[in-house]
């Protein structure tokens, strides 16, 4: 390059004068210049920043500089994103920067309406806003001509990747974007835009899909660069031990009076209790969650991103980089499950200049308080979890297959898997689930053609097959009507308790009375009530506890370790207390098998976290007892168990271990589980309740026999 070239200089000329002039920007942020190079020269890549690192100008402002230097037609790019809410919010910008060369953008999602989304068919946008789910509906929807709709795609933009691919919609998303590269008969450029991960190189591999190791890929991260984790001073991330979620609502009502503040909380039932605490207390306070109606979250987070002296309490609903406005607070019930989550919601304050991020902790008991300090510790020597896709994902091939049949009406039954170009799950090693879905009725057979089955339009065909398109299972949830204005949804044991006086629910942070339920179309009609309302939701699939990292950093906070944090004088009063107490269940030689003391039960004191300790469960099945569930912290063992016994099954399970026993209850939250083979159902759910590498590591370390008095 010659002397004074600047990466900015490739960029088409019309972008720069507005980056100057209509912008405003001196220069470019570190990630948006050094991804200039690579996505010009149509590499996949993975952009690594904080929240608010300008991420999505990274990606796009090369992407529409490519599209007008090599005169791309038709709809060429694609911005996916998780939620709906965040395309609703990118759209205005996107507009913007596509207006700039001439071009369009346009959001296509379940709550389009059809009348615009005609019109997008009619006159292709060169940017299409879109979800994974609503992508998929568009290539199995008679409506639209995916031929030629797609035909000009080149490149597709993955917003928060790294949300994508730690569950089950990843691997909906990969497959998604193979079909589509089919479709148009070209590889089609990926660029996934991610928060900080462990791992991006793997992250940026697994992207790549079947073409990984085949096209040139680059993980862009300035700030990785840097020798030391960027970390704030410690006043600016403070741990407090409240006792309640009632005196958690005391403290927020009493301090940083005039600013605006972001309180997260780790369930809908909490974001509801704590609304309507704070409400009392005559703080004018927003919610969202998931369990609202769009129209009620898209309400408050307006009213919020306008307001000065406010709250808003939301579950992770808004951990992502919805614009809420210029946030003066986080204040943390509790912690998060990681420390990804953490930045994320760290990264939500210190947008203005002169501003710093910050997070205020409050811990509502000793269990929250271990989490909270753990997570801490965790982030202060600047380790962040790495994103890893579920294994086994057998029941979203089993979905792809039927979506593809649905897609192209007729397969041939030895084609299907070019489909995927290889890609592991949805290759040759689908045949078994190909077999299965025949025999059940799933799909059905023409001579060497594949088509769509009686069996799959029963379960899966109601609103012309919008439920194949949806890879989660949802709970059965009832509508909430206030009048003909949705309020939200609750769970339907609410409205089946049995209760003394009128039935009263909470959401929205108010209180409502029950005056109508209608039974067959699952709606529950309301009215405002003063106060008695109560919240509840219930979950579907695996038990959640502490990953490995999280609890073993919990046992060392036991043993003495503190984070780099602001602790009041509360919080360290309840930790030296929770030491205190717990201090006959660590040692830092290794595990504690303890008899005695509290319970007569024997308990292994393992610190390994719910998936290695239901590994160890099963691997050691001789000395547990099978009636136990498996915590984060410990195992029940046998009452009658010998040290020789003990020995024995340790050095057994050290050469094997085993993947945990399946409730088979649990199948039904993994959605299309009835369209595998029951063993490869279970075969899928034990794989991903198991960690072998954590339970491996505690096999590995000595253990000590502890006899307590009682």
């Amino acid at each position: 390059m010659s002397e004074g070239f600047e990466p900015v200089d490739l960029l088409h000329p019309g972008l720069v004068h507005h980056i100057v002039n209509t912008l405003g920007w001196s220069g470019l942020r570190p990630l948006q210049e050094e991804s200039i190079t690579p996505l010009l020269n149509g590499s996949d890549a993975v952009l690594l920043a904080p929240t608010a690192g300008g991420k999505t100008e990274a990606a796009s402002f090369p992407l529409l500089s490519r599209m007008e230097q090599a005169r791309w037609s038709g709809t060429s790019i694609l911005y996916v994103c998780p939620l709906k809410a965040l395309l609703n919010n990118l759209l205005p910008r996107l507009e913007t920067y596509t207006s700039w060369l001439g071009r369009t953008a346009a959001l296509w999602h379940g709550d389009v309406p059809t009348s615009r989304r005609k019109r997008i068919l009619r006159e292709r946008p060169d940017v299409l806003l879109t979800t994974p789910e609503s992508l998929e509906a568009m290539l199995v929807s008679a409506n639209v001509d995916h031929q030629t709709f797609f035909s000009g795609l080149r490149a597709i933009v993955v917003d928060e990747v790294h949300a994508f691919a730690g569950d089950d919609r990843g691997w909906h998303l990969l497959a998604v974007l193979e079909r589509l590269e089919r479709v148009v008969g070209r590889p089609v450029q990926r660029v996934g835009l991610s928060a900080t991960v462990g791992n991006p190189e793997e992250l940026l591999k697994w992207l790549q899909g079947s073409g990984a190791g085949k096209r040139p890929a680059q993980v862009v991260a300035p700030h990785l660069r840097e020798e030391t984790p960027v970390l704030p001073p410690s006043g600016d991330v403070q741990l407090d031990y409240v006792g309640s979620l009632a005196n958690a609502a005391t403290v927020i009502a009493a301090l940083h009076k005039g600013e605006k503040r972001l309180v997260f909380c780790e369930s809908r039932k909490q974001v509801e209790e704590l609304g309507a605490s704070l409400r009392a207390k005559g703080v004018t306070t927003f919610l969202s969650h998931a369990s609202l109606s769009a129209d009620e979250r898209r309400r408050s987070e307006e009213a919020f991103a306008e307001a000065r002296d406010c709250v808003i309490v939301s579950t992770s609903t808004l951990e992502l980089g919805i614009d809420v406005g210029d946030l003066d607070r986080v204040v943390q019930i509790d912690a998060p499950g990681t420390v990804a989550s953490f930045l994320q919601r760290l990264g939500r304050t210190g947008r203005r200049p002169g501003s710093v991020r910050n997070c205020l902790f409050l811990t509502t008991d000793e269990a929250g308080l271990l989490s909270a300090t753990a997570l801490l510790s965790l982030w202060g020597r600047g380790w962040v979890e790495p994103v890893t896709a579920p294994p086994e994902p057998r029941h979203i091939a089993a979905q792809q297959i039927l979506a593809l049949c649905l897609q192209e009406h007729r397969v041939g039954d030895s084609l299907w898997p070019e489909w995927w170009g290889g890609l592991g799950p949805f290759g040759p090693a689908a045949a078994p689930i190909i077999g299965h879905l025949l025999s059940e009725g799933y799909l059905d057979r023409d001579g060497d053609m594949l088509f769509v089955g009686a069996e799959a339009e029963k379960r899966f065909g109601h609103r012309n097959f919008m439920d194949l398109t949806a890879v989660f299972t949802a709970a059965p949830e009832f509508t909430v009507l206030s009048g003909r204005t949705e309020i939200g949804s609750t769970d339907p044991a609410l409205l089946t308790d049995q209760v003394v006086g009128p039935r009263r629910l909470l959401l929205a942070g108010r209180s409502w009375q029950v005056t109508y339920i209608d039974w067959s179309r699952r709606r529950c009609f309301v009215e405002p009530a003063d106060g008695g309302g109560r919240a509840r939701w219930g979950g579907l699939g695996l038990p959640h506890g502490s990953s490995h990292a999280l609890t073993r950093a919990a046992r060392e906070v036991l043993l003495g370790a503190t984070p780099p944090v602001t602790l009041t004088r509360r919080a360290e009063s309840a930790l030296e207390q929770a030491r205190e107490r717990n201090a006959e269940l660590v040692h830092p030689g290794g595990s504690l098998i303890v008899r005695g003391g509290r319970d007569t039960n024997i308990r292994w004191w393992t610190w390994a976290g719910y998936r290695a300790n239901a590994t160890l469960a099963a691997s050691l099945g001789s000395v547990t007892d099978p009636m136990q569930r498996p915590t984060a912290t410990h195992l029940r063992l046998r009452e009658d168990i010998t040290l020789e016994e003990w020995t024995k099954a340790k050095a057994e399970a050290a050469d094997q271990l085993c993947l945990p026993v399946v409730d088979p209850k649990a199948l039904s939250g993994l959605k299309f589980s009835t369209a595998l083979p029951p063993r490869l159902a279970e075969a899928t759910l034990a794989a991903r309740l198991a960690d072998l590498e954590g339970a491996a590591a505690i096999l590995q370390e000595s253990t000590r026999f502890t006899w307590l008095a009682t």
